[in-house]
């Protein structure tokens, strides 16, 4: 039986038959991954076509796509969240439930979704992914919220006989069926080799950077500090004189770059490793009186990660010089081709499929297509309150 289950919020979306254009993803050596996963090959994700939005889960959510023109095999999903704490899960969601609405039919597929939430707690989250297998899902989804504990609920699954799929944060320990994310790596590498090329192009002198890690619990985090450090080794183009741990907290954003201001006031650029948090990090900047647009003499040359909508506002005021993007709808769409396969019981062909991301700067920003943070820029979210 569920344990301490949330209230079951049952959302019913019919949608006419459509068909679905799009190719599969094409196998590409992976990124470098972190020590305890398998070397594997990874696919990596081709333009999709634009998707709408739907509504957002509260705590536990079911959402039926159906079709009445043809009879269509049922293909259960069990989506566990970690947490949904931000509009970037919004936006996954959105996008998984629209594509797999355009997609499936075409592909002889009704998707019926269930989602639920684990507000960061480990434990609780994996009590969610007993209580998707025990209802009987055909795939088990889950973005996790530690990459270590992950792994008992992937095999746990997978010896149940169902696939089990990690989404943007992979298992460091047992391998699941498939893992769907960002390139985190070439992430990294593409922003500082981008980053390299500004420093070299505007004639900064001795840059001195602060780097802001990750949650070190996160695969993501893990690698793109370390492709921000082999470029910086490769290139010699800067030199980092801290890292600041935030955990991804925002909090830890501001008062880590704040400490490493102080501390450091030779300081003239920074690598943040999620822009989600920049505010926080205007904040520390405009306090040290070192909050400036490119071009202007105090200005504290930029790199992050993932455009987040805090970052693309950083983006639009000059703060930030480059950025790779953390592609939210890419990561939707390769998902959802991933289980179109796995629930015809098609072998994948590879353990991983990663999305690299795109090279963002104050020029071309305006100009990408499916470039979520631009899309959400004016929904409001609101997070669900957590239930007992």
């Amino acid at each position: 039986m569920k344990k301490q289950l949330y209230s079951i919020l049952t959302l019913l979306l019919v949608v006419a038959f459509m068909t679905a254009c799009g190719g599969q993803p094409t196998a590409a050596p992976a990124a470098p991954a972190a020590p305890a996963a398998p070397a594997a090959p990874a696919a990596t994700l081709p333009p999709a076509a634009p998707a709408a939005t739907s509504a957002p889960v509260i705590q536990t959510q079911i959402v039926q796509i159906t079709s009445t023109a043809q009879a269509l095999q049922t293909c259960k999903v069990g989506f566990s969240f970690n947490r949904f704490d931000s509009i970037l899960l919004k936006a996954w969601q959105d996008y998984m439930t629209s594509y797999s609405a355009k997609i499936g039919p075409s592909q002889g597929l009704n998707f019926v979704w269930t989602f639920n939430v684990a507000d960061g707690d480990v434990s609780r989250q994996t009590s969610n992914i007993q209580d998707l297998l025990n209802a009987g899902n055909d795939v088990i989804v889950a973005r996790a919220e530690d990459a270590a504990a992950i792994g008992a609920s992937a095999k746990a699954v997978m010896d149940a006989g169902k696939p089990f799929v990690t989404f943007d944060r992979a298992s460091a320990g047992y391998q699941p069926t498939l893992h769907v994310g960002a390139d985190s790596y070439t992430q990294a590498v593409t922003t500082a080799t981008q980053f390299a090329a500004i420093l070299q192009k505007n004639n900064v002198k001795n840059p001195q950077c602060i780097e802001l890690e990750g949650d070190l619990k996160d695969q993501n985090a893990v690698l793109r500090s370390q492709g921000w450090h082999d470029v910086e080794k490769q290139l010699k183009a800067w030199k980092t004189i801290v890292q600041v741990p935030t955990e991804w907290d925002a909090n830890k954003f501001y008062t880590g770059t704040a400490n490493a201001l102080q501390a450091h006031p030779e300081a003239n650029c920074m690598f943040v490793a999620s822009d989600f948090a920049f505010q926080s990090v205007e904040k520390a900047l405009q306090e040290a009186g070192k909050l400036a647009p490119t071009g202007d003499p105090k200005h504290i040359w930029m790199a992050a990660q993932d455009v987040n909508p805090p970052g693309l506002e950083g983006l639009q005021k000059g703060y930030i010089d480059v950025v790779t993007s953390y592609d939210a709808y890419y990561h939707a769409t390769t998902l959802v081709d991933a289980l179109v396969k796995l629930c015809k019981g098609e072998p994948m062909g590879v353990a991983k499929l990663l999305v690299p991301g795109r090279v963002v700067t104050q020029d071309n920003y305006k100009t990408l297509p499916n470039l979520w943070a631009l899309e959400y820029q004016n929904v409001t979210f609101v997070t669900p309150t957590p239930q007992p």
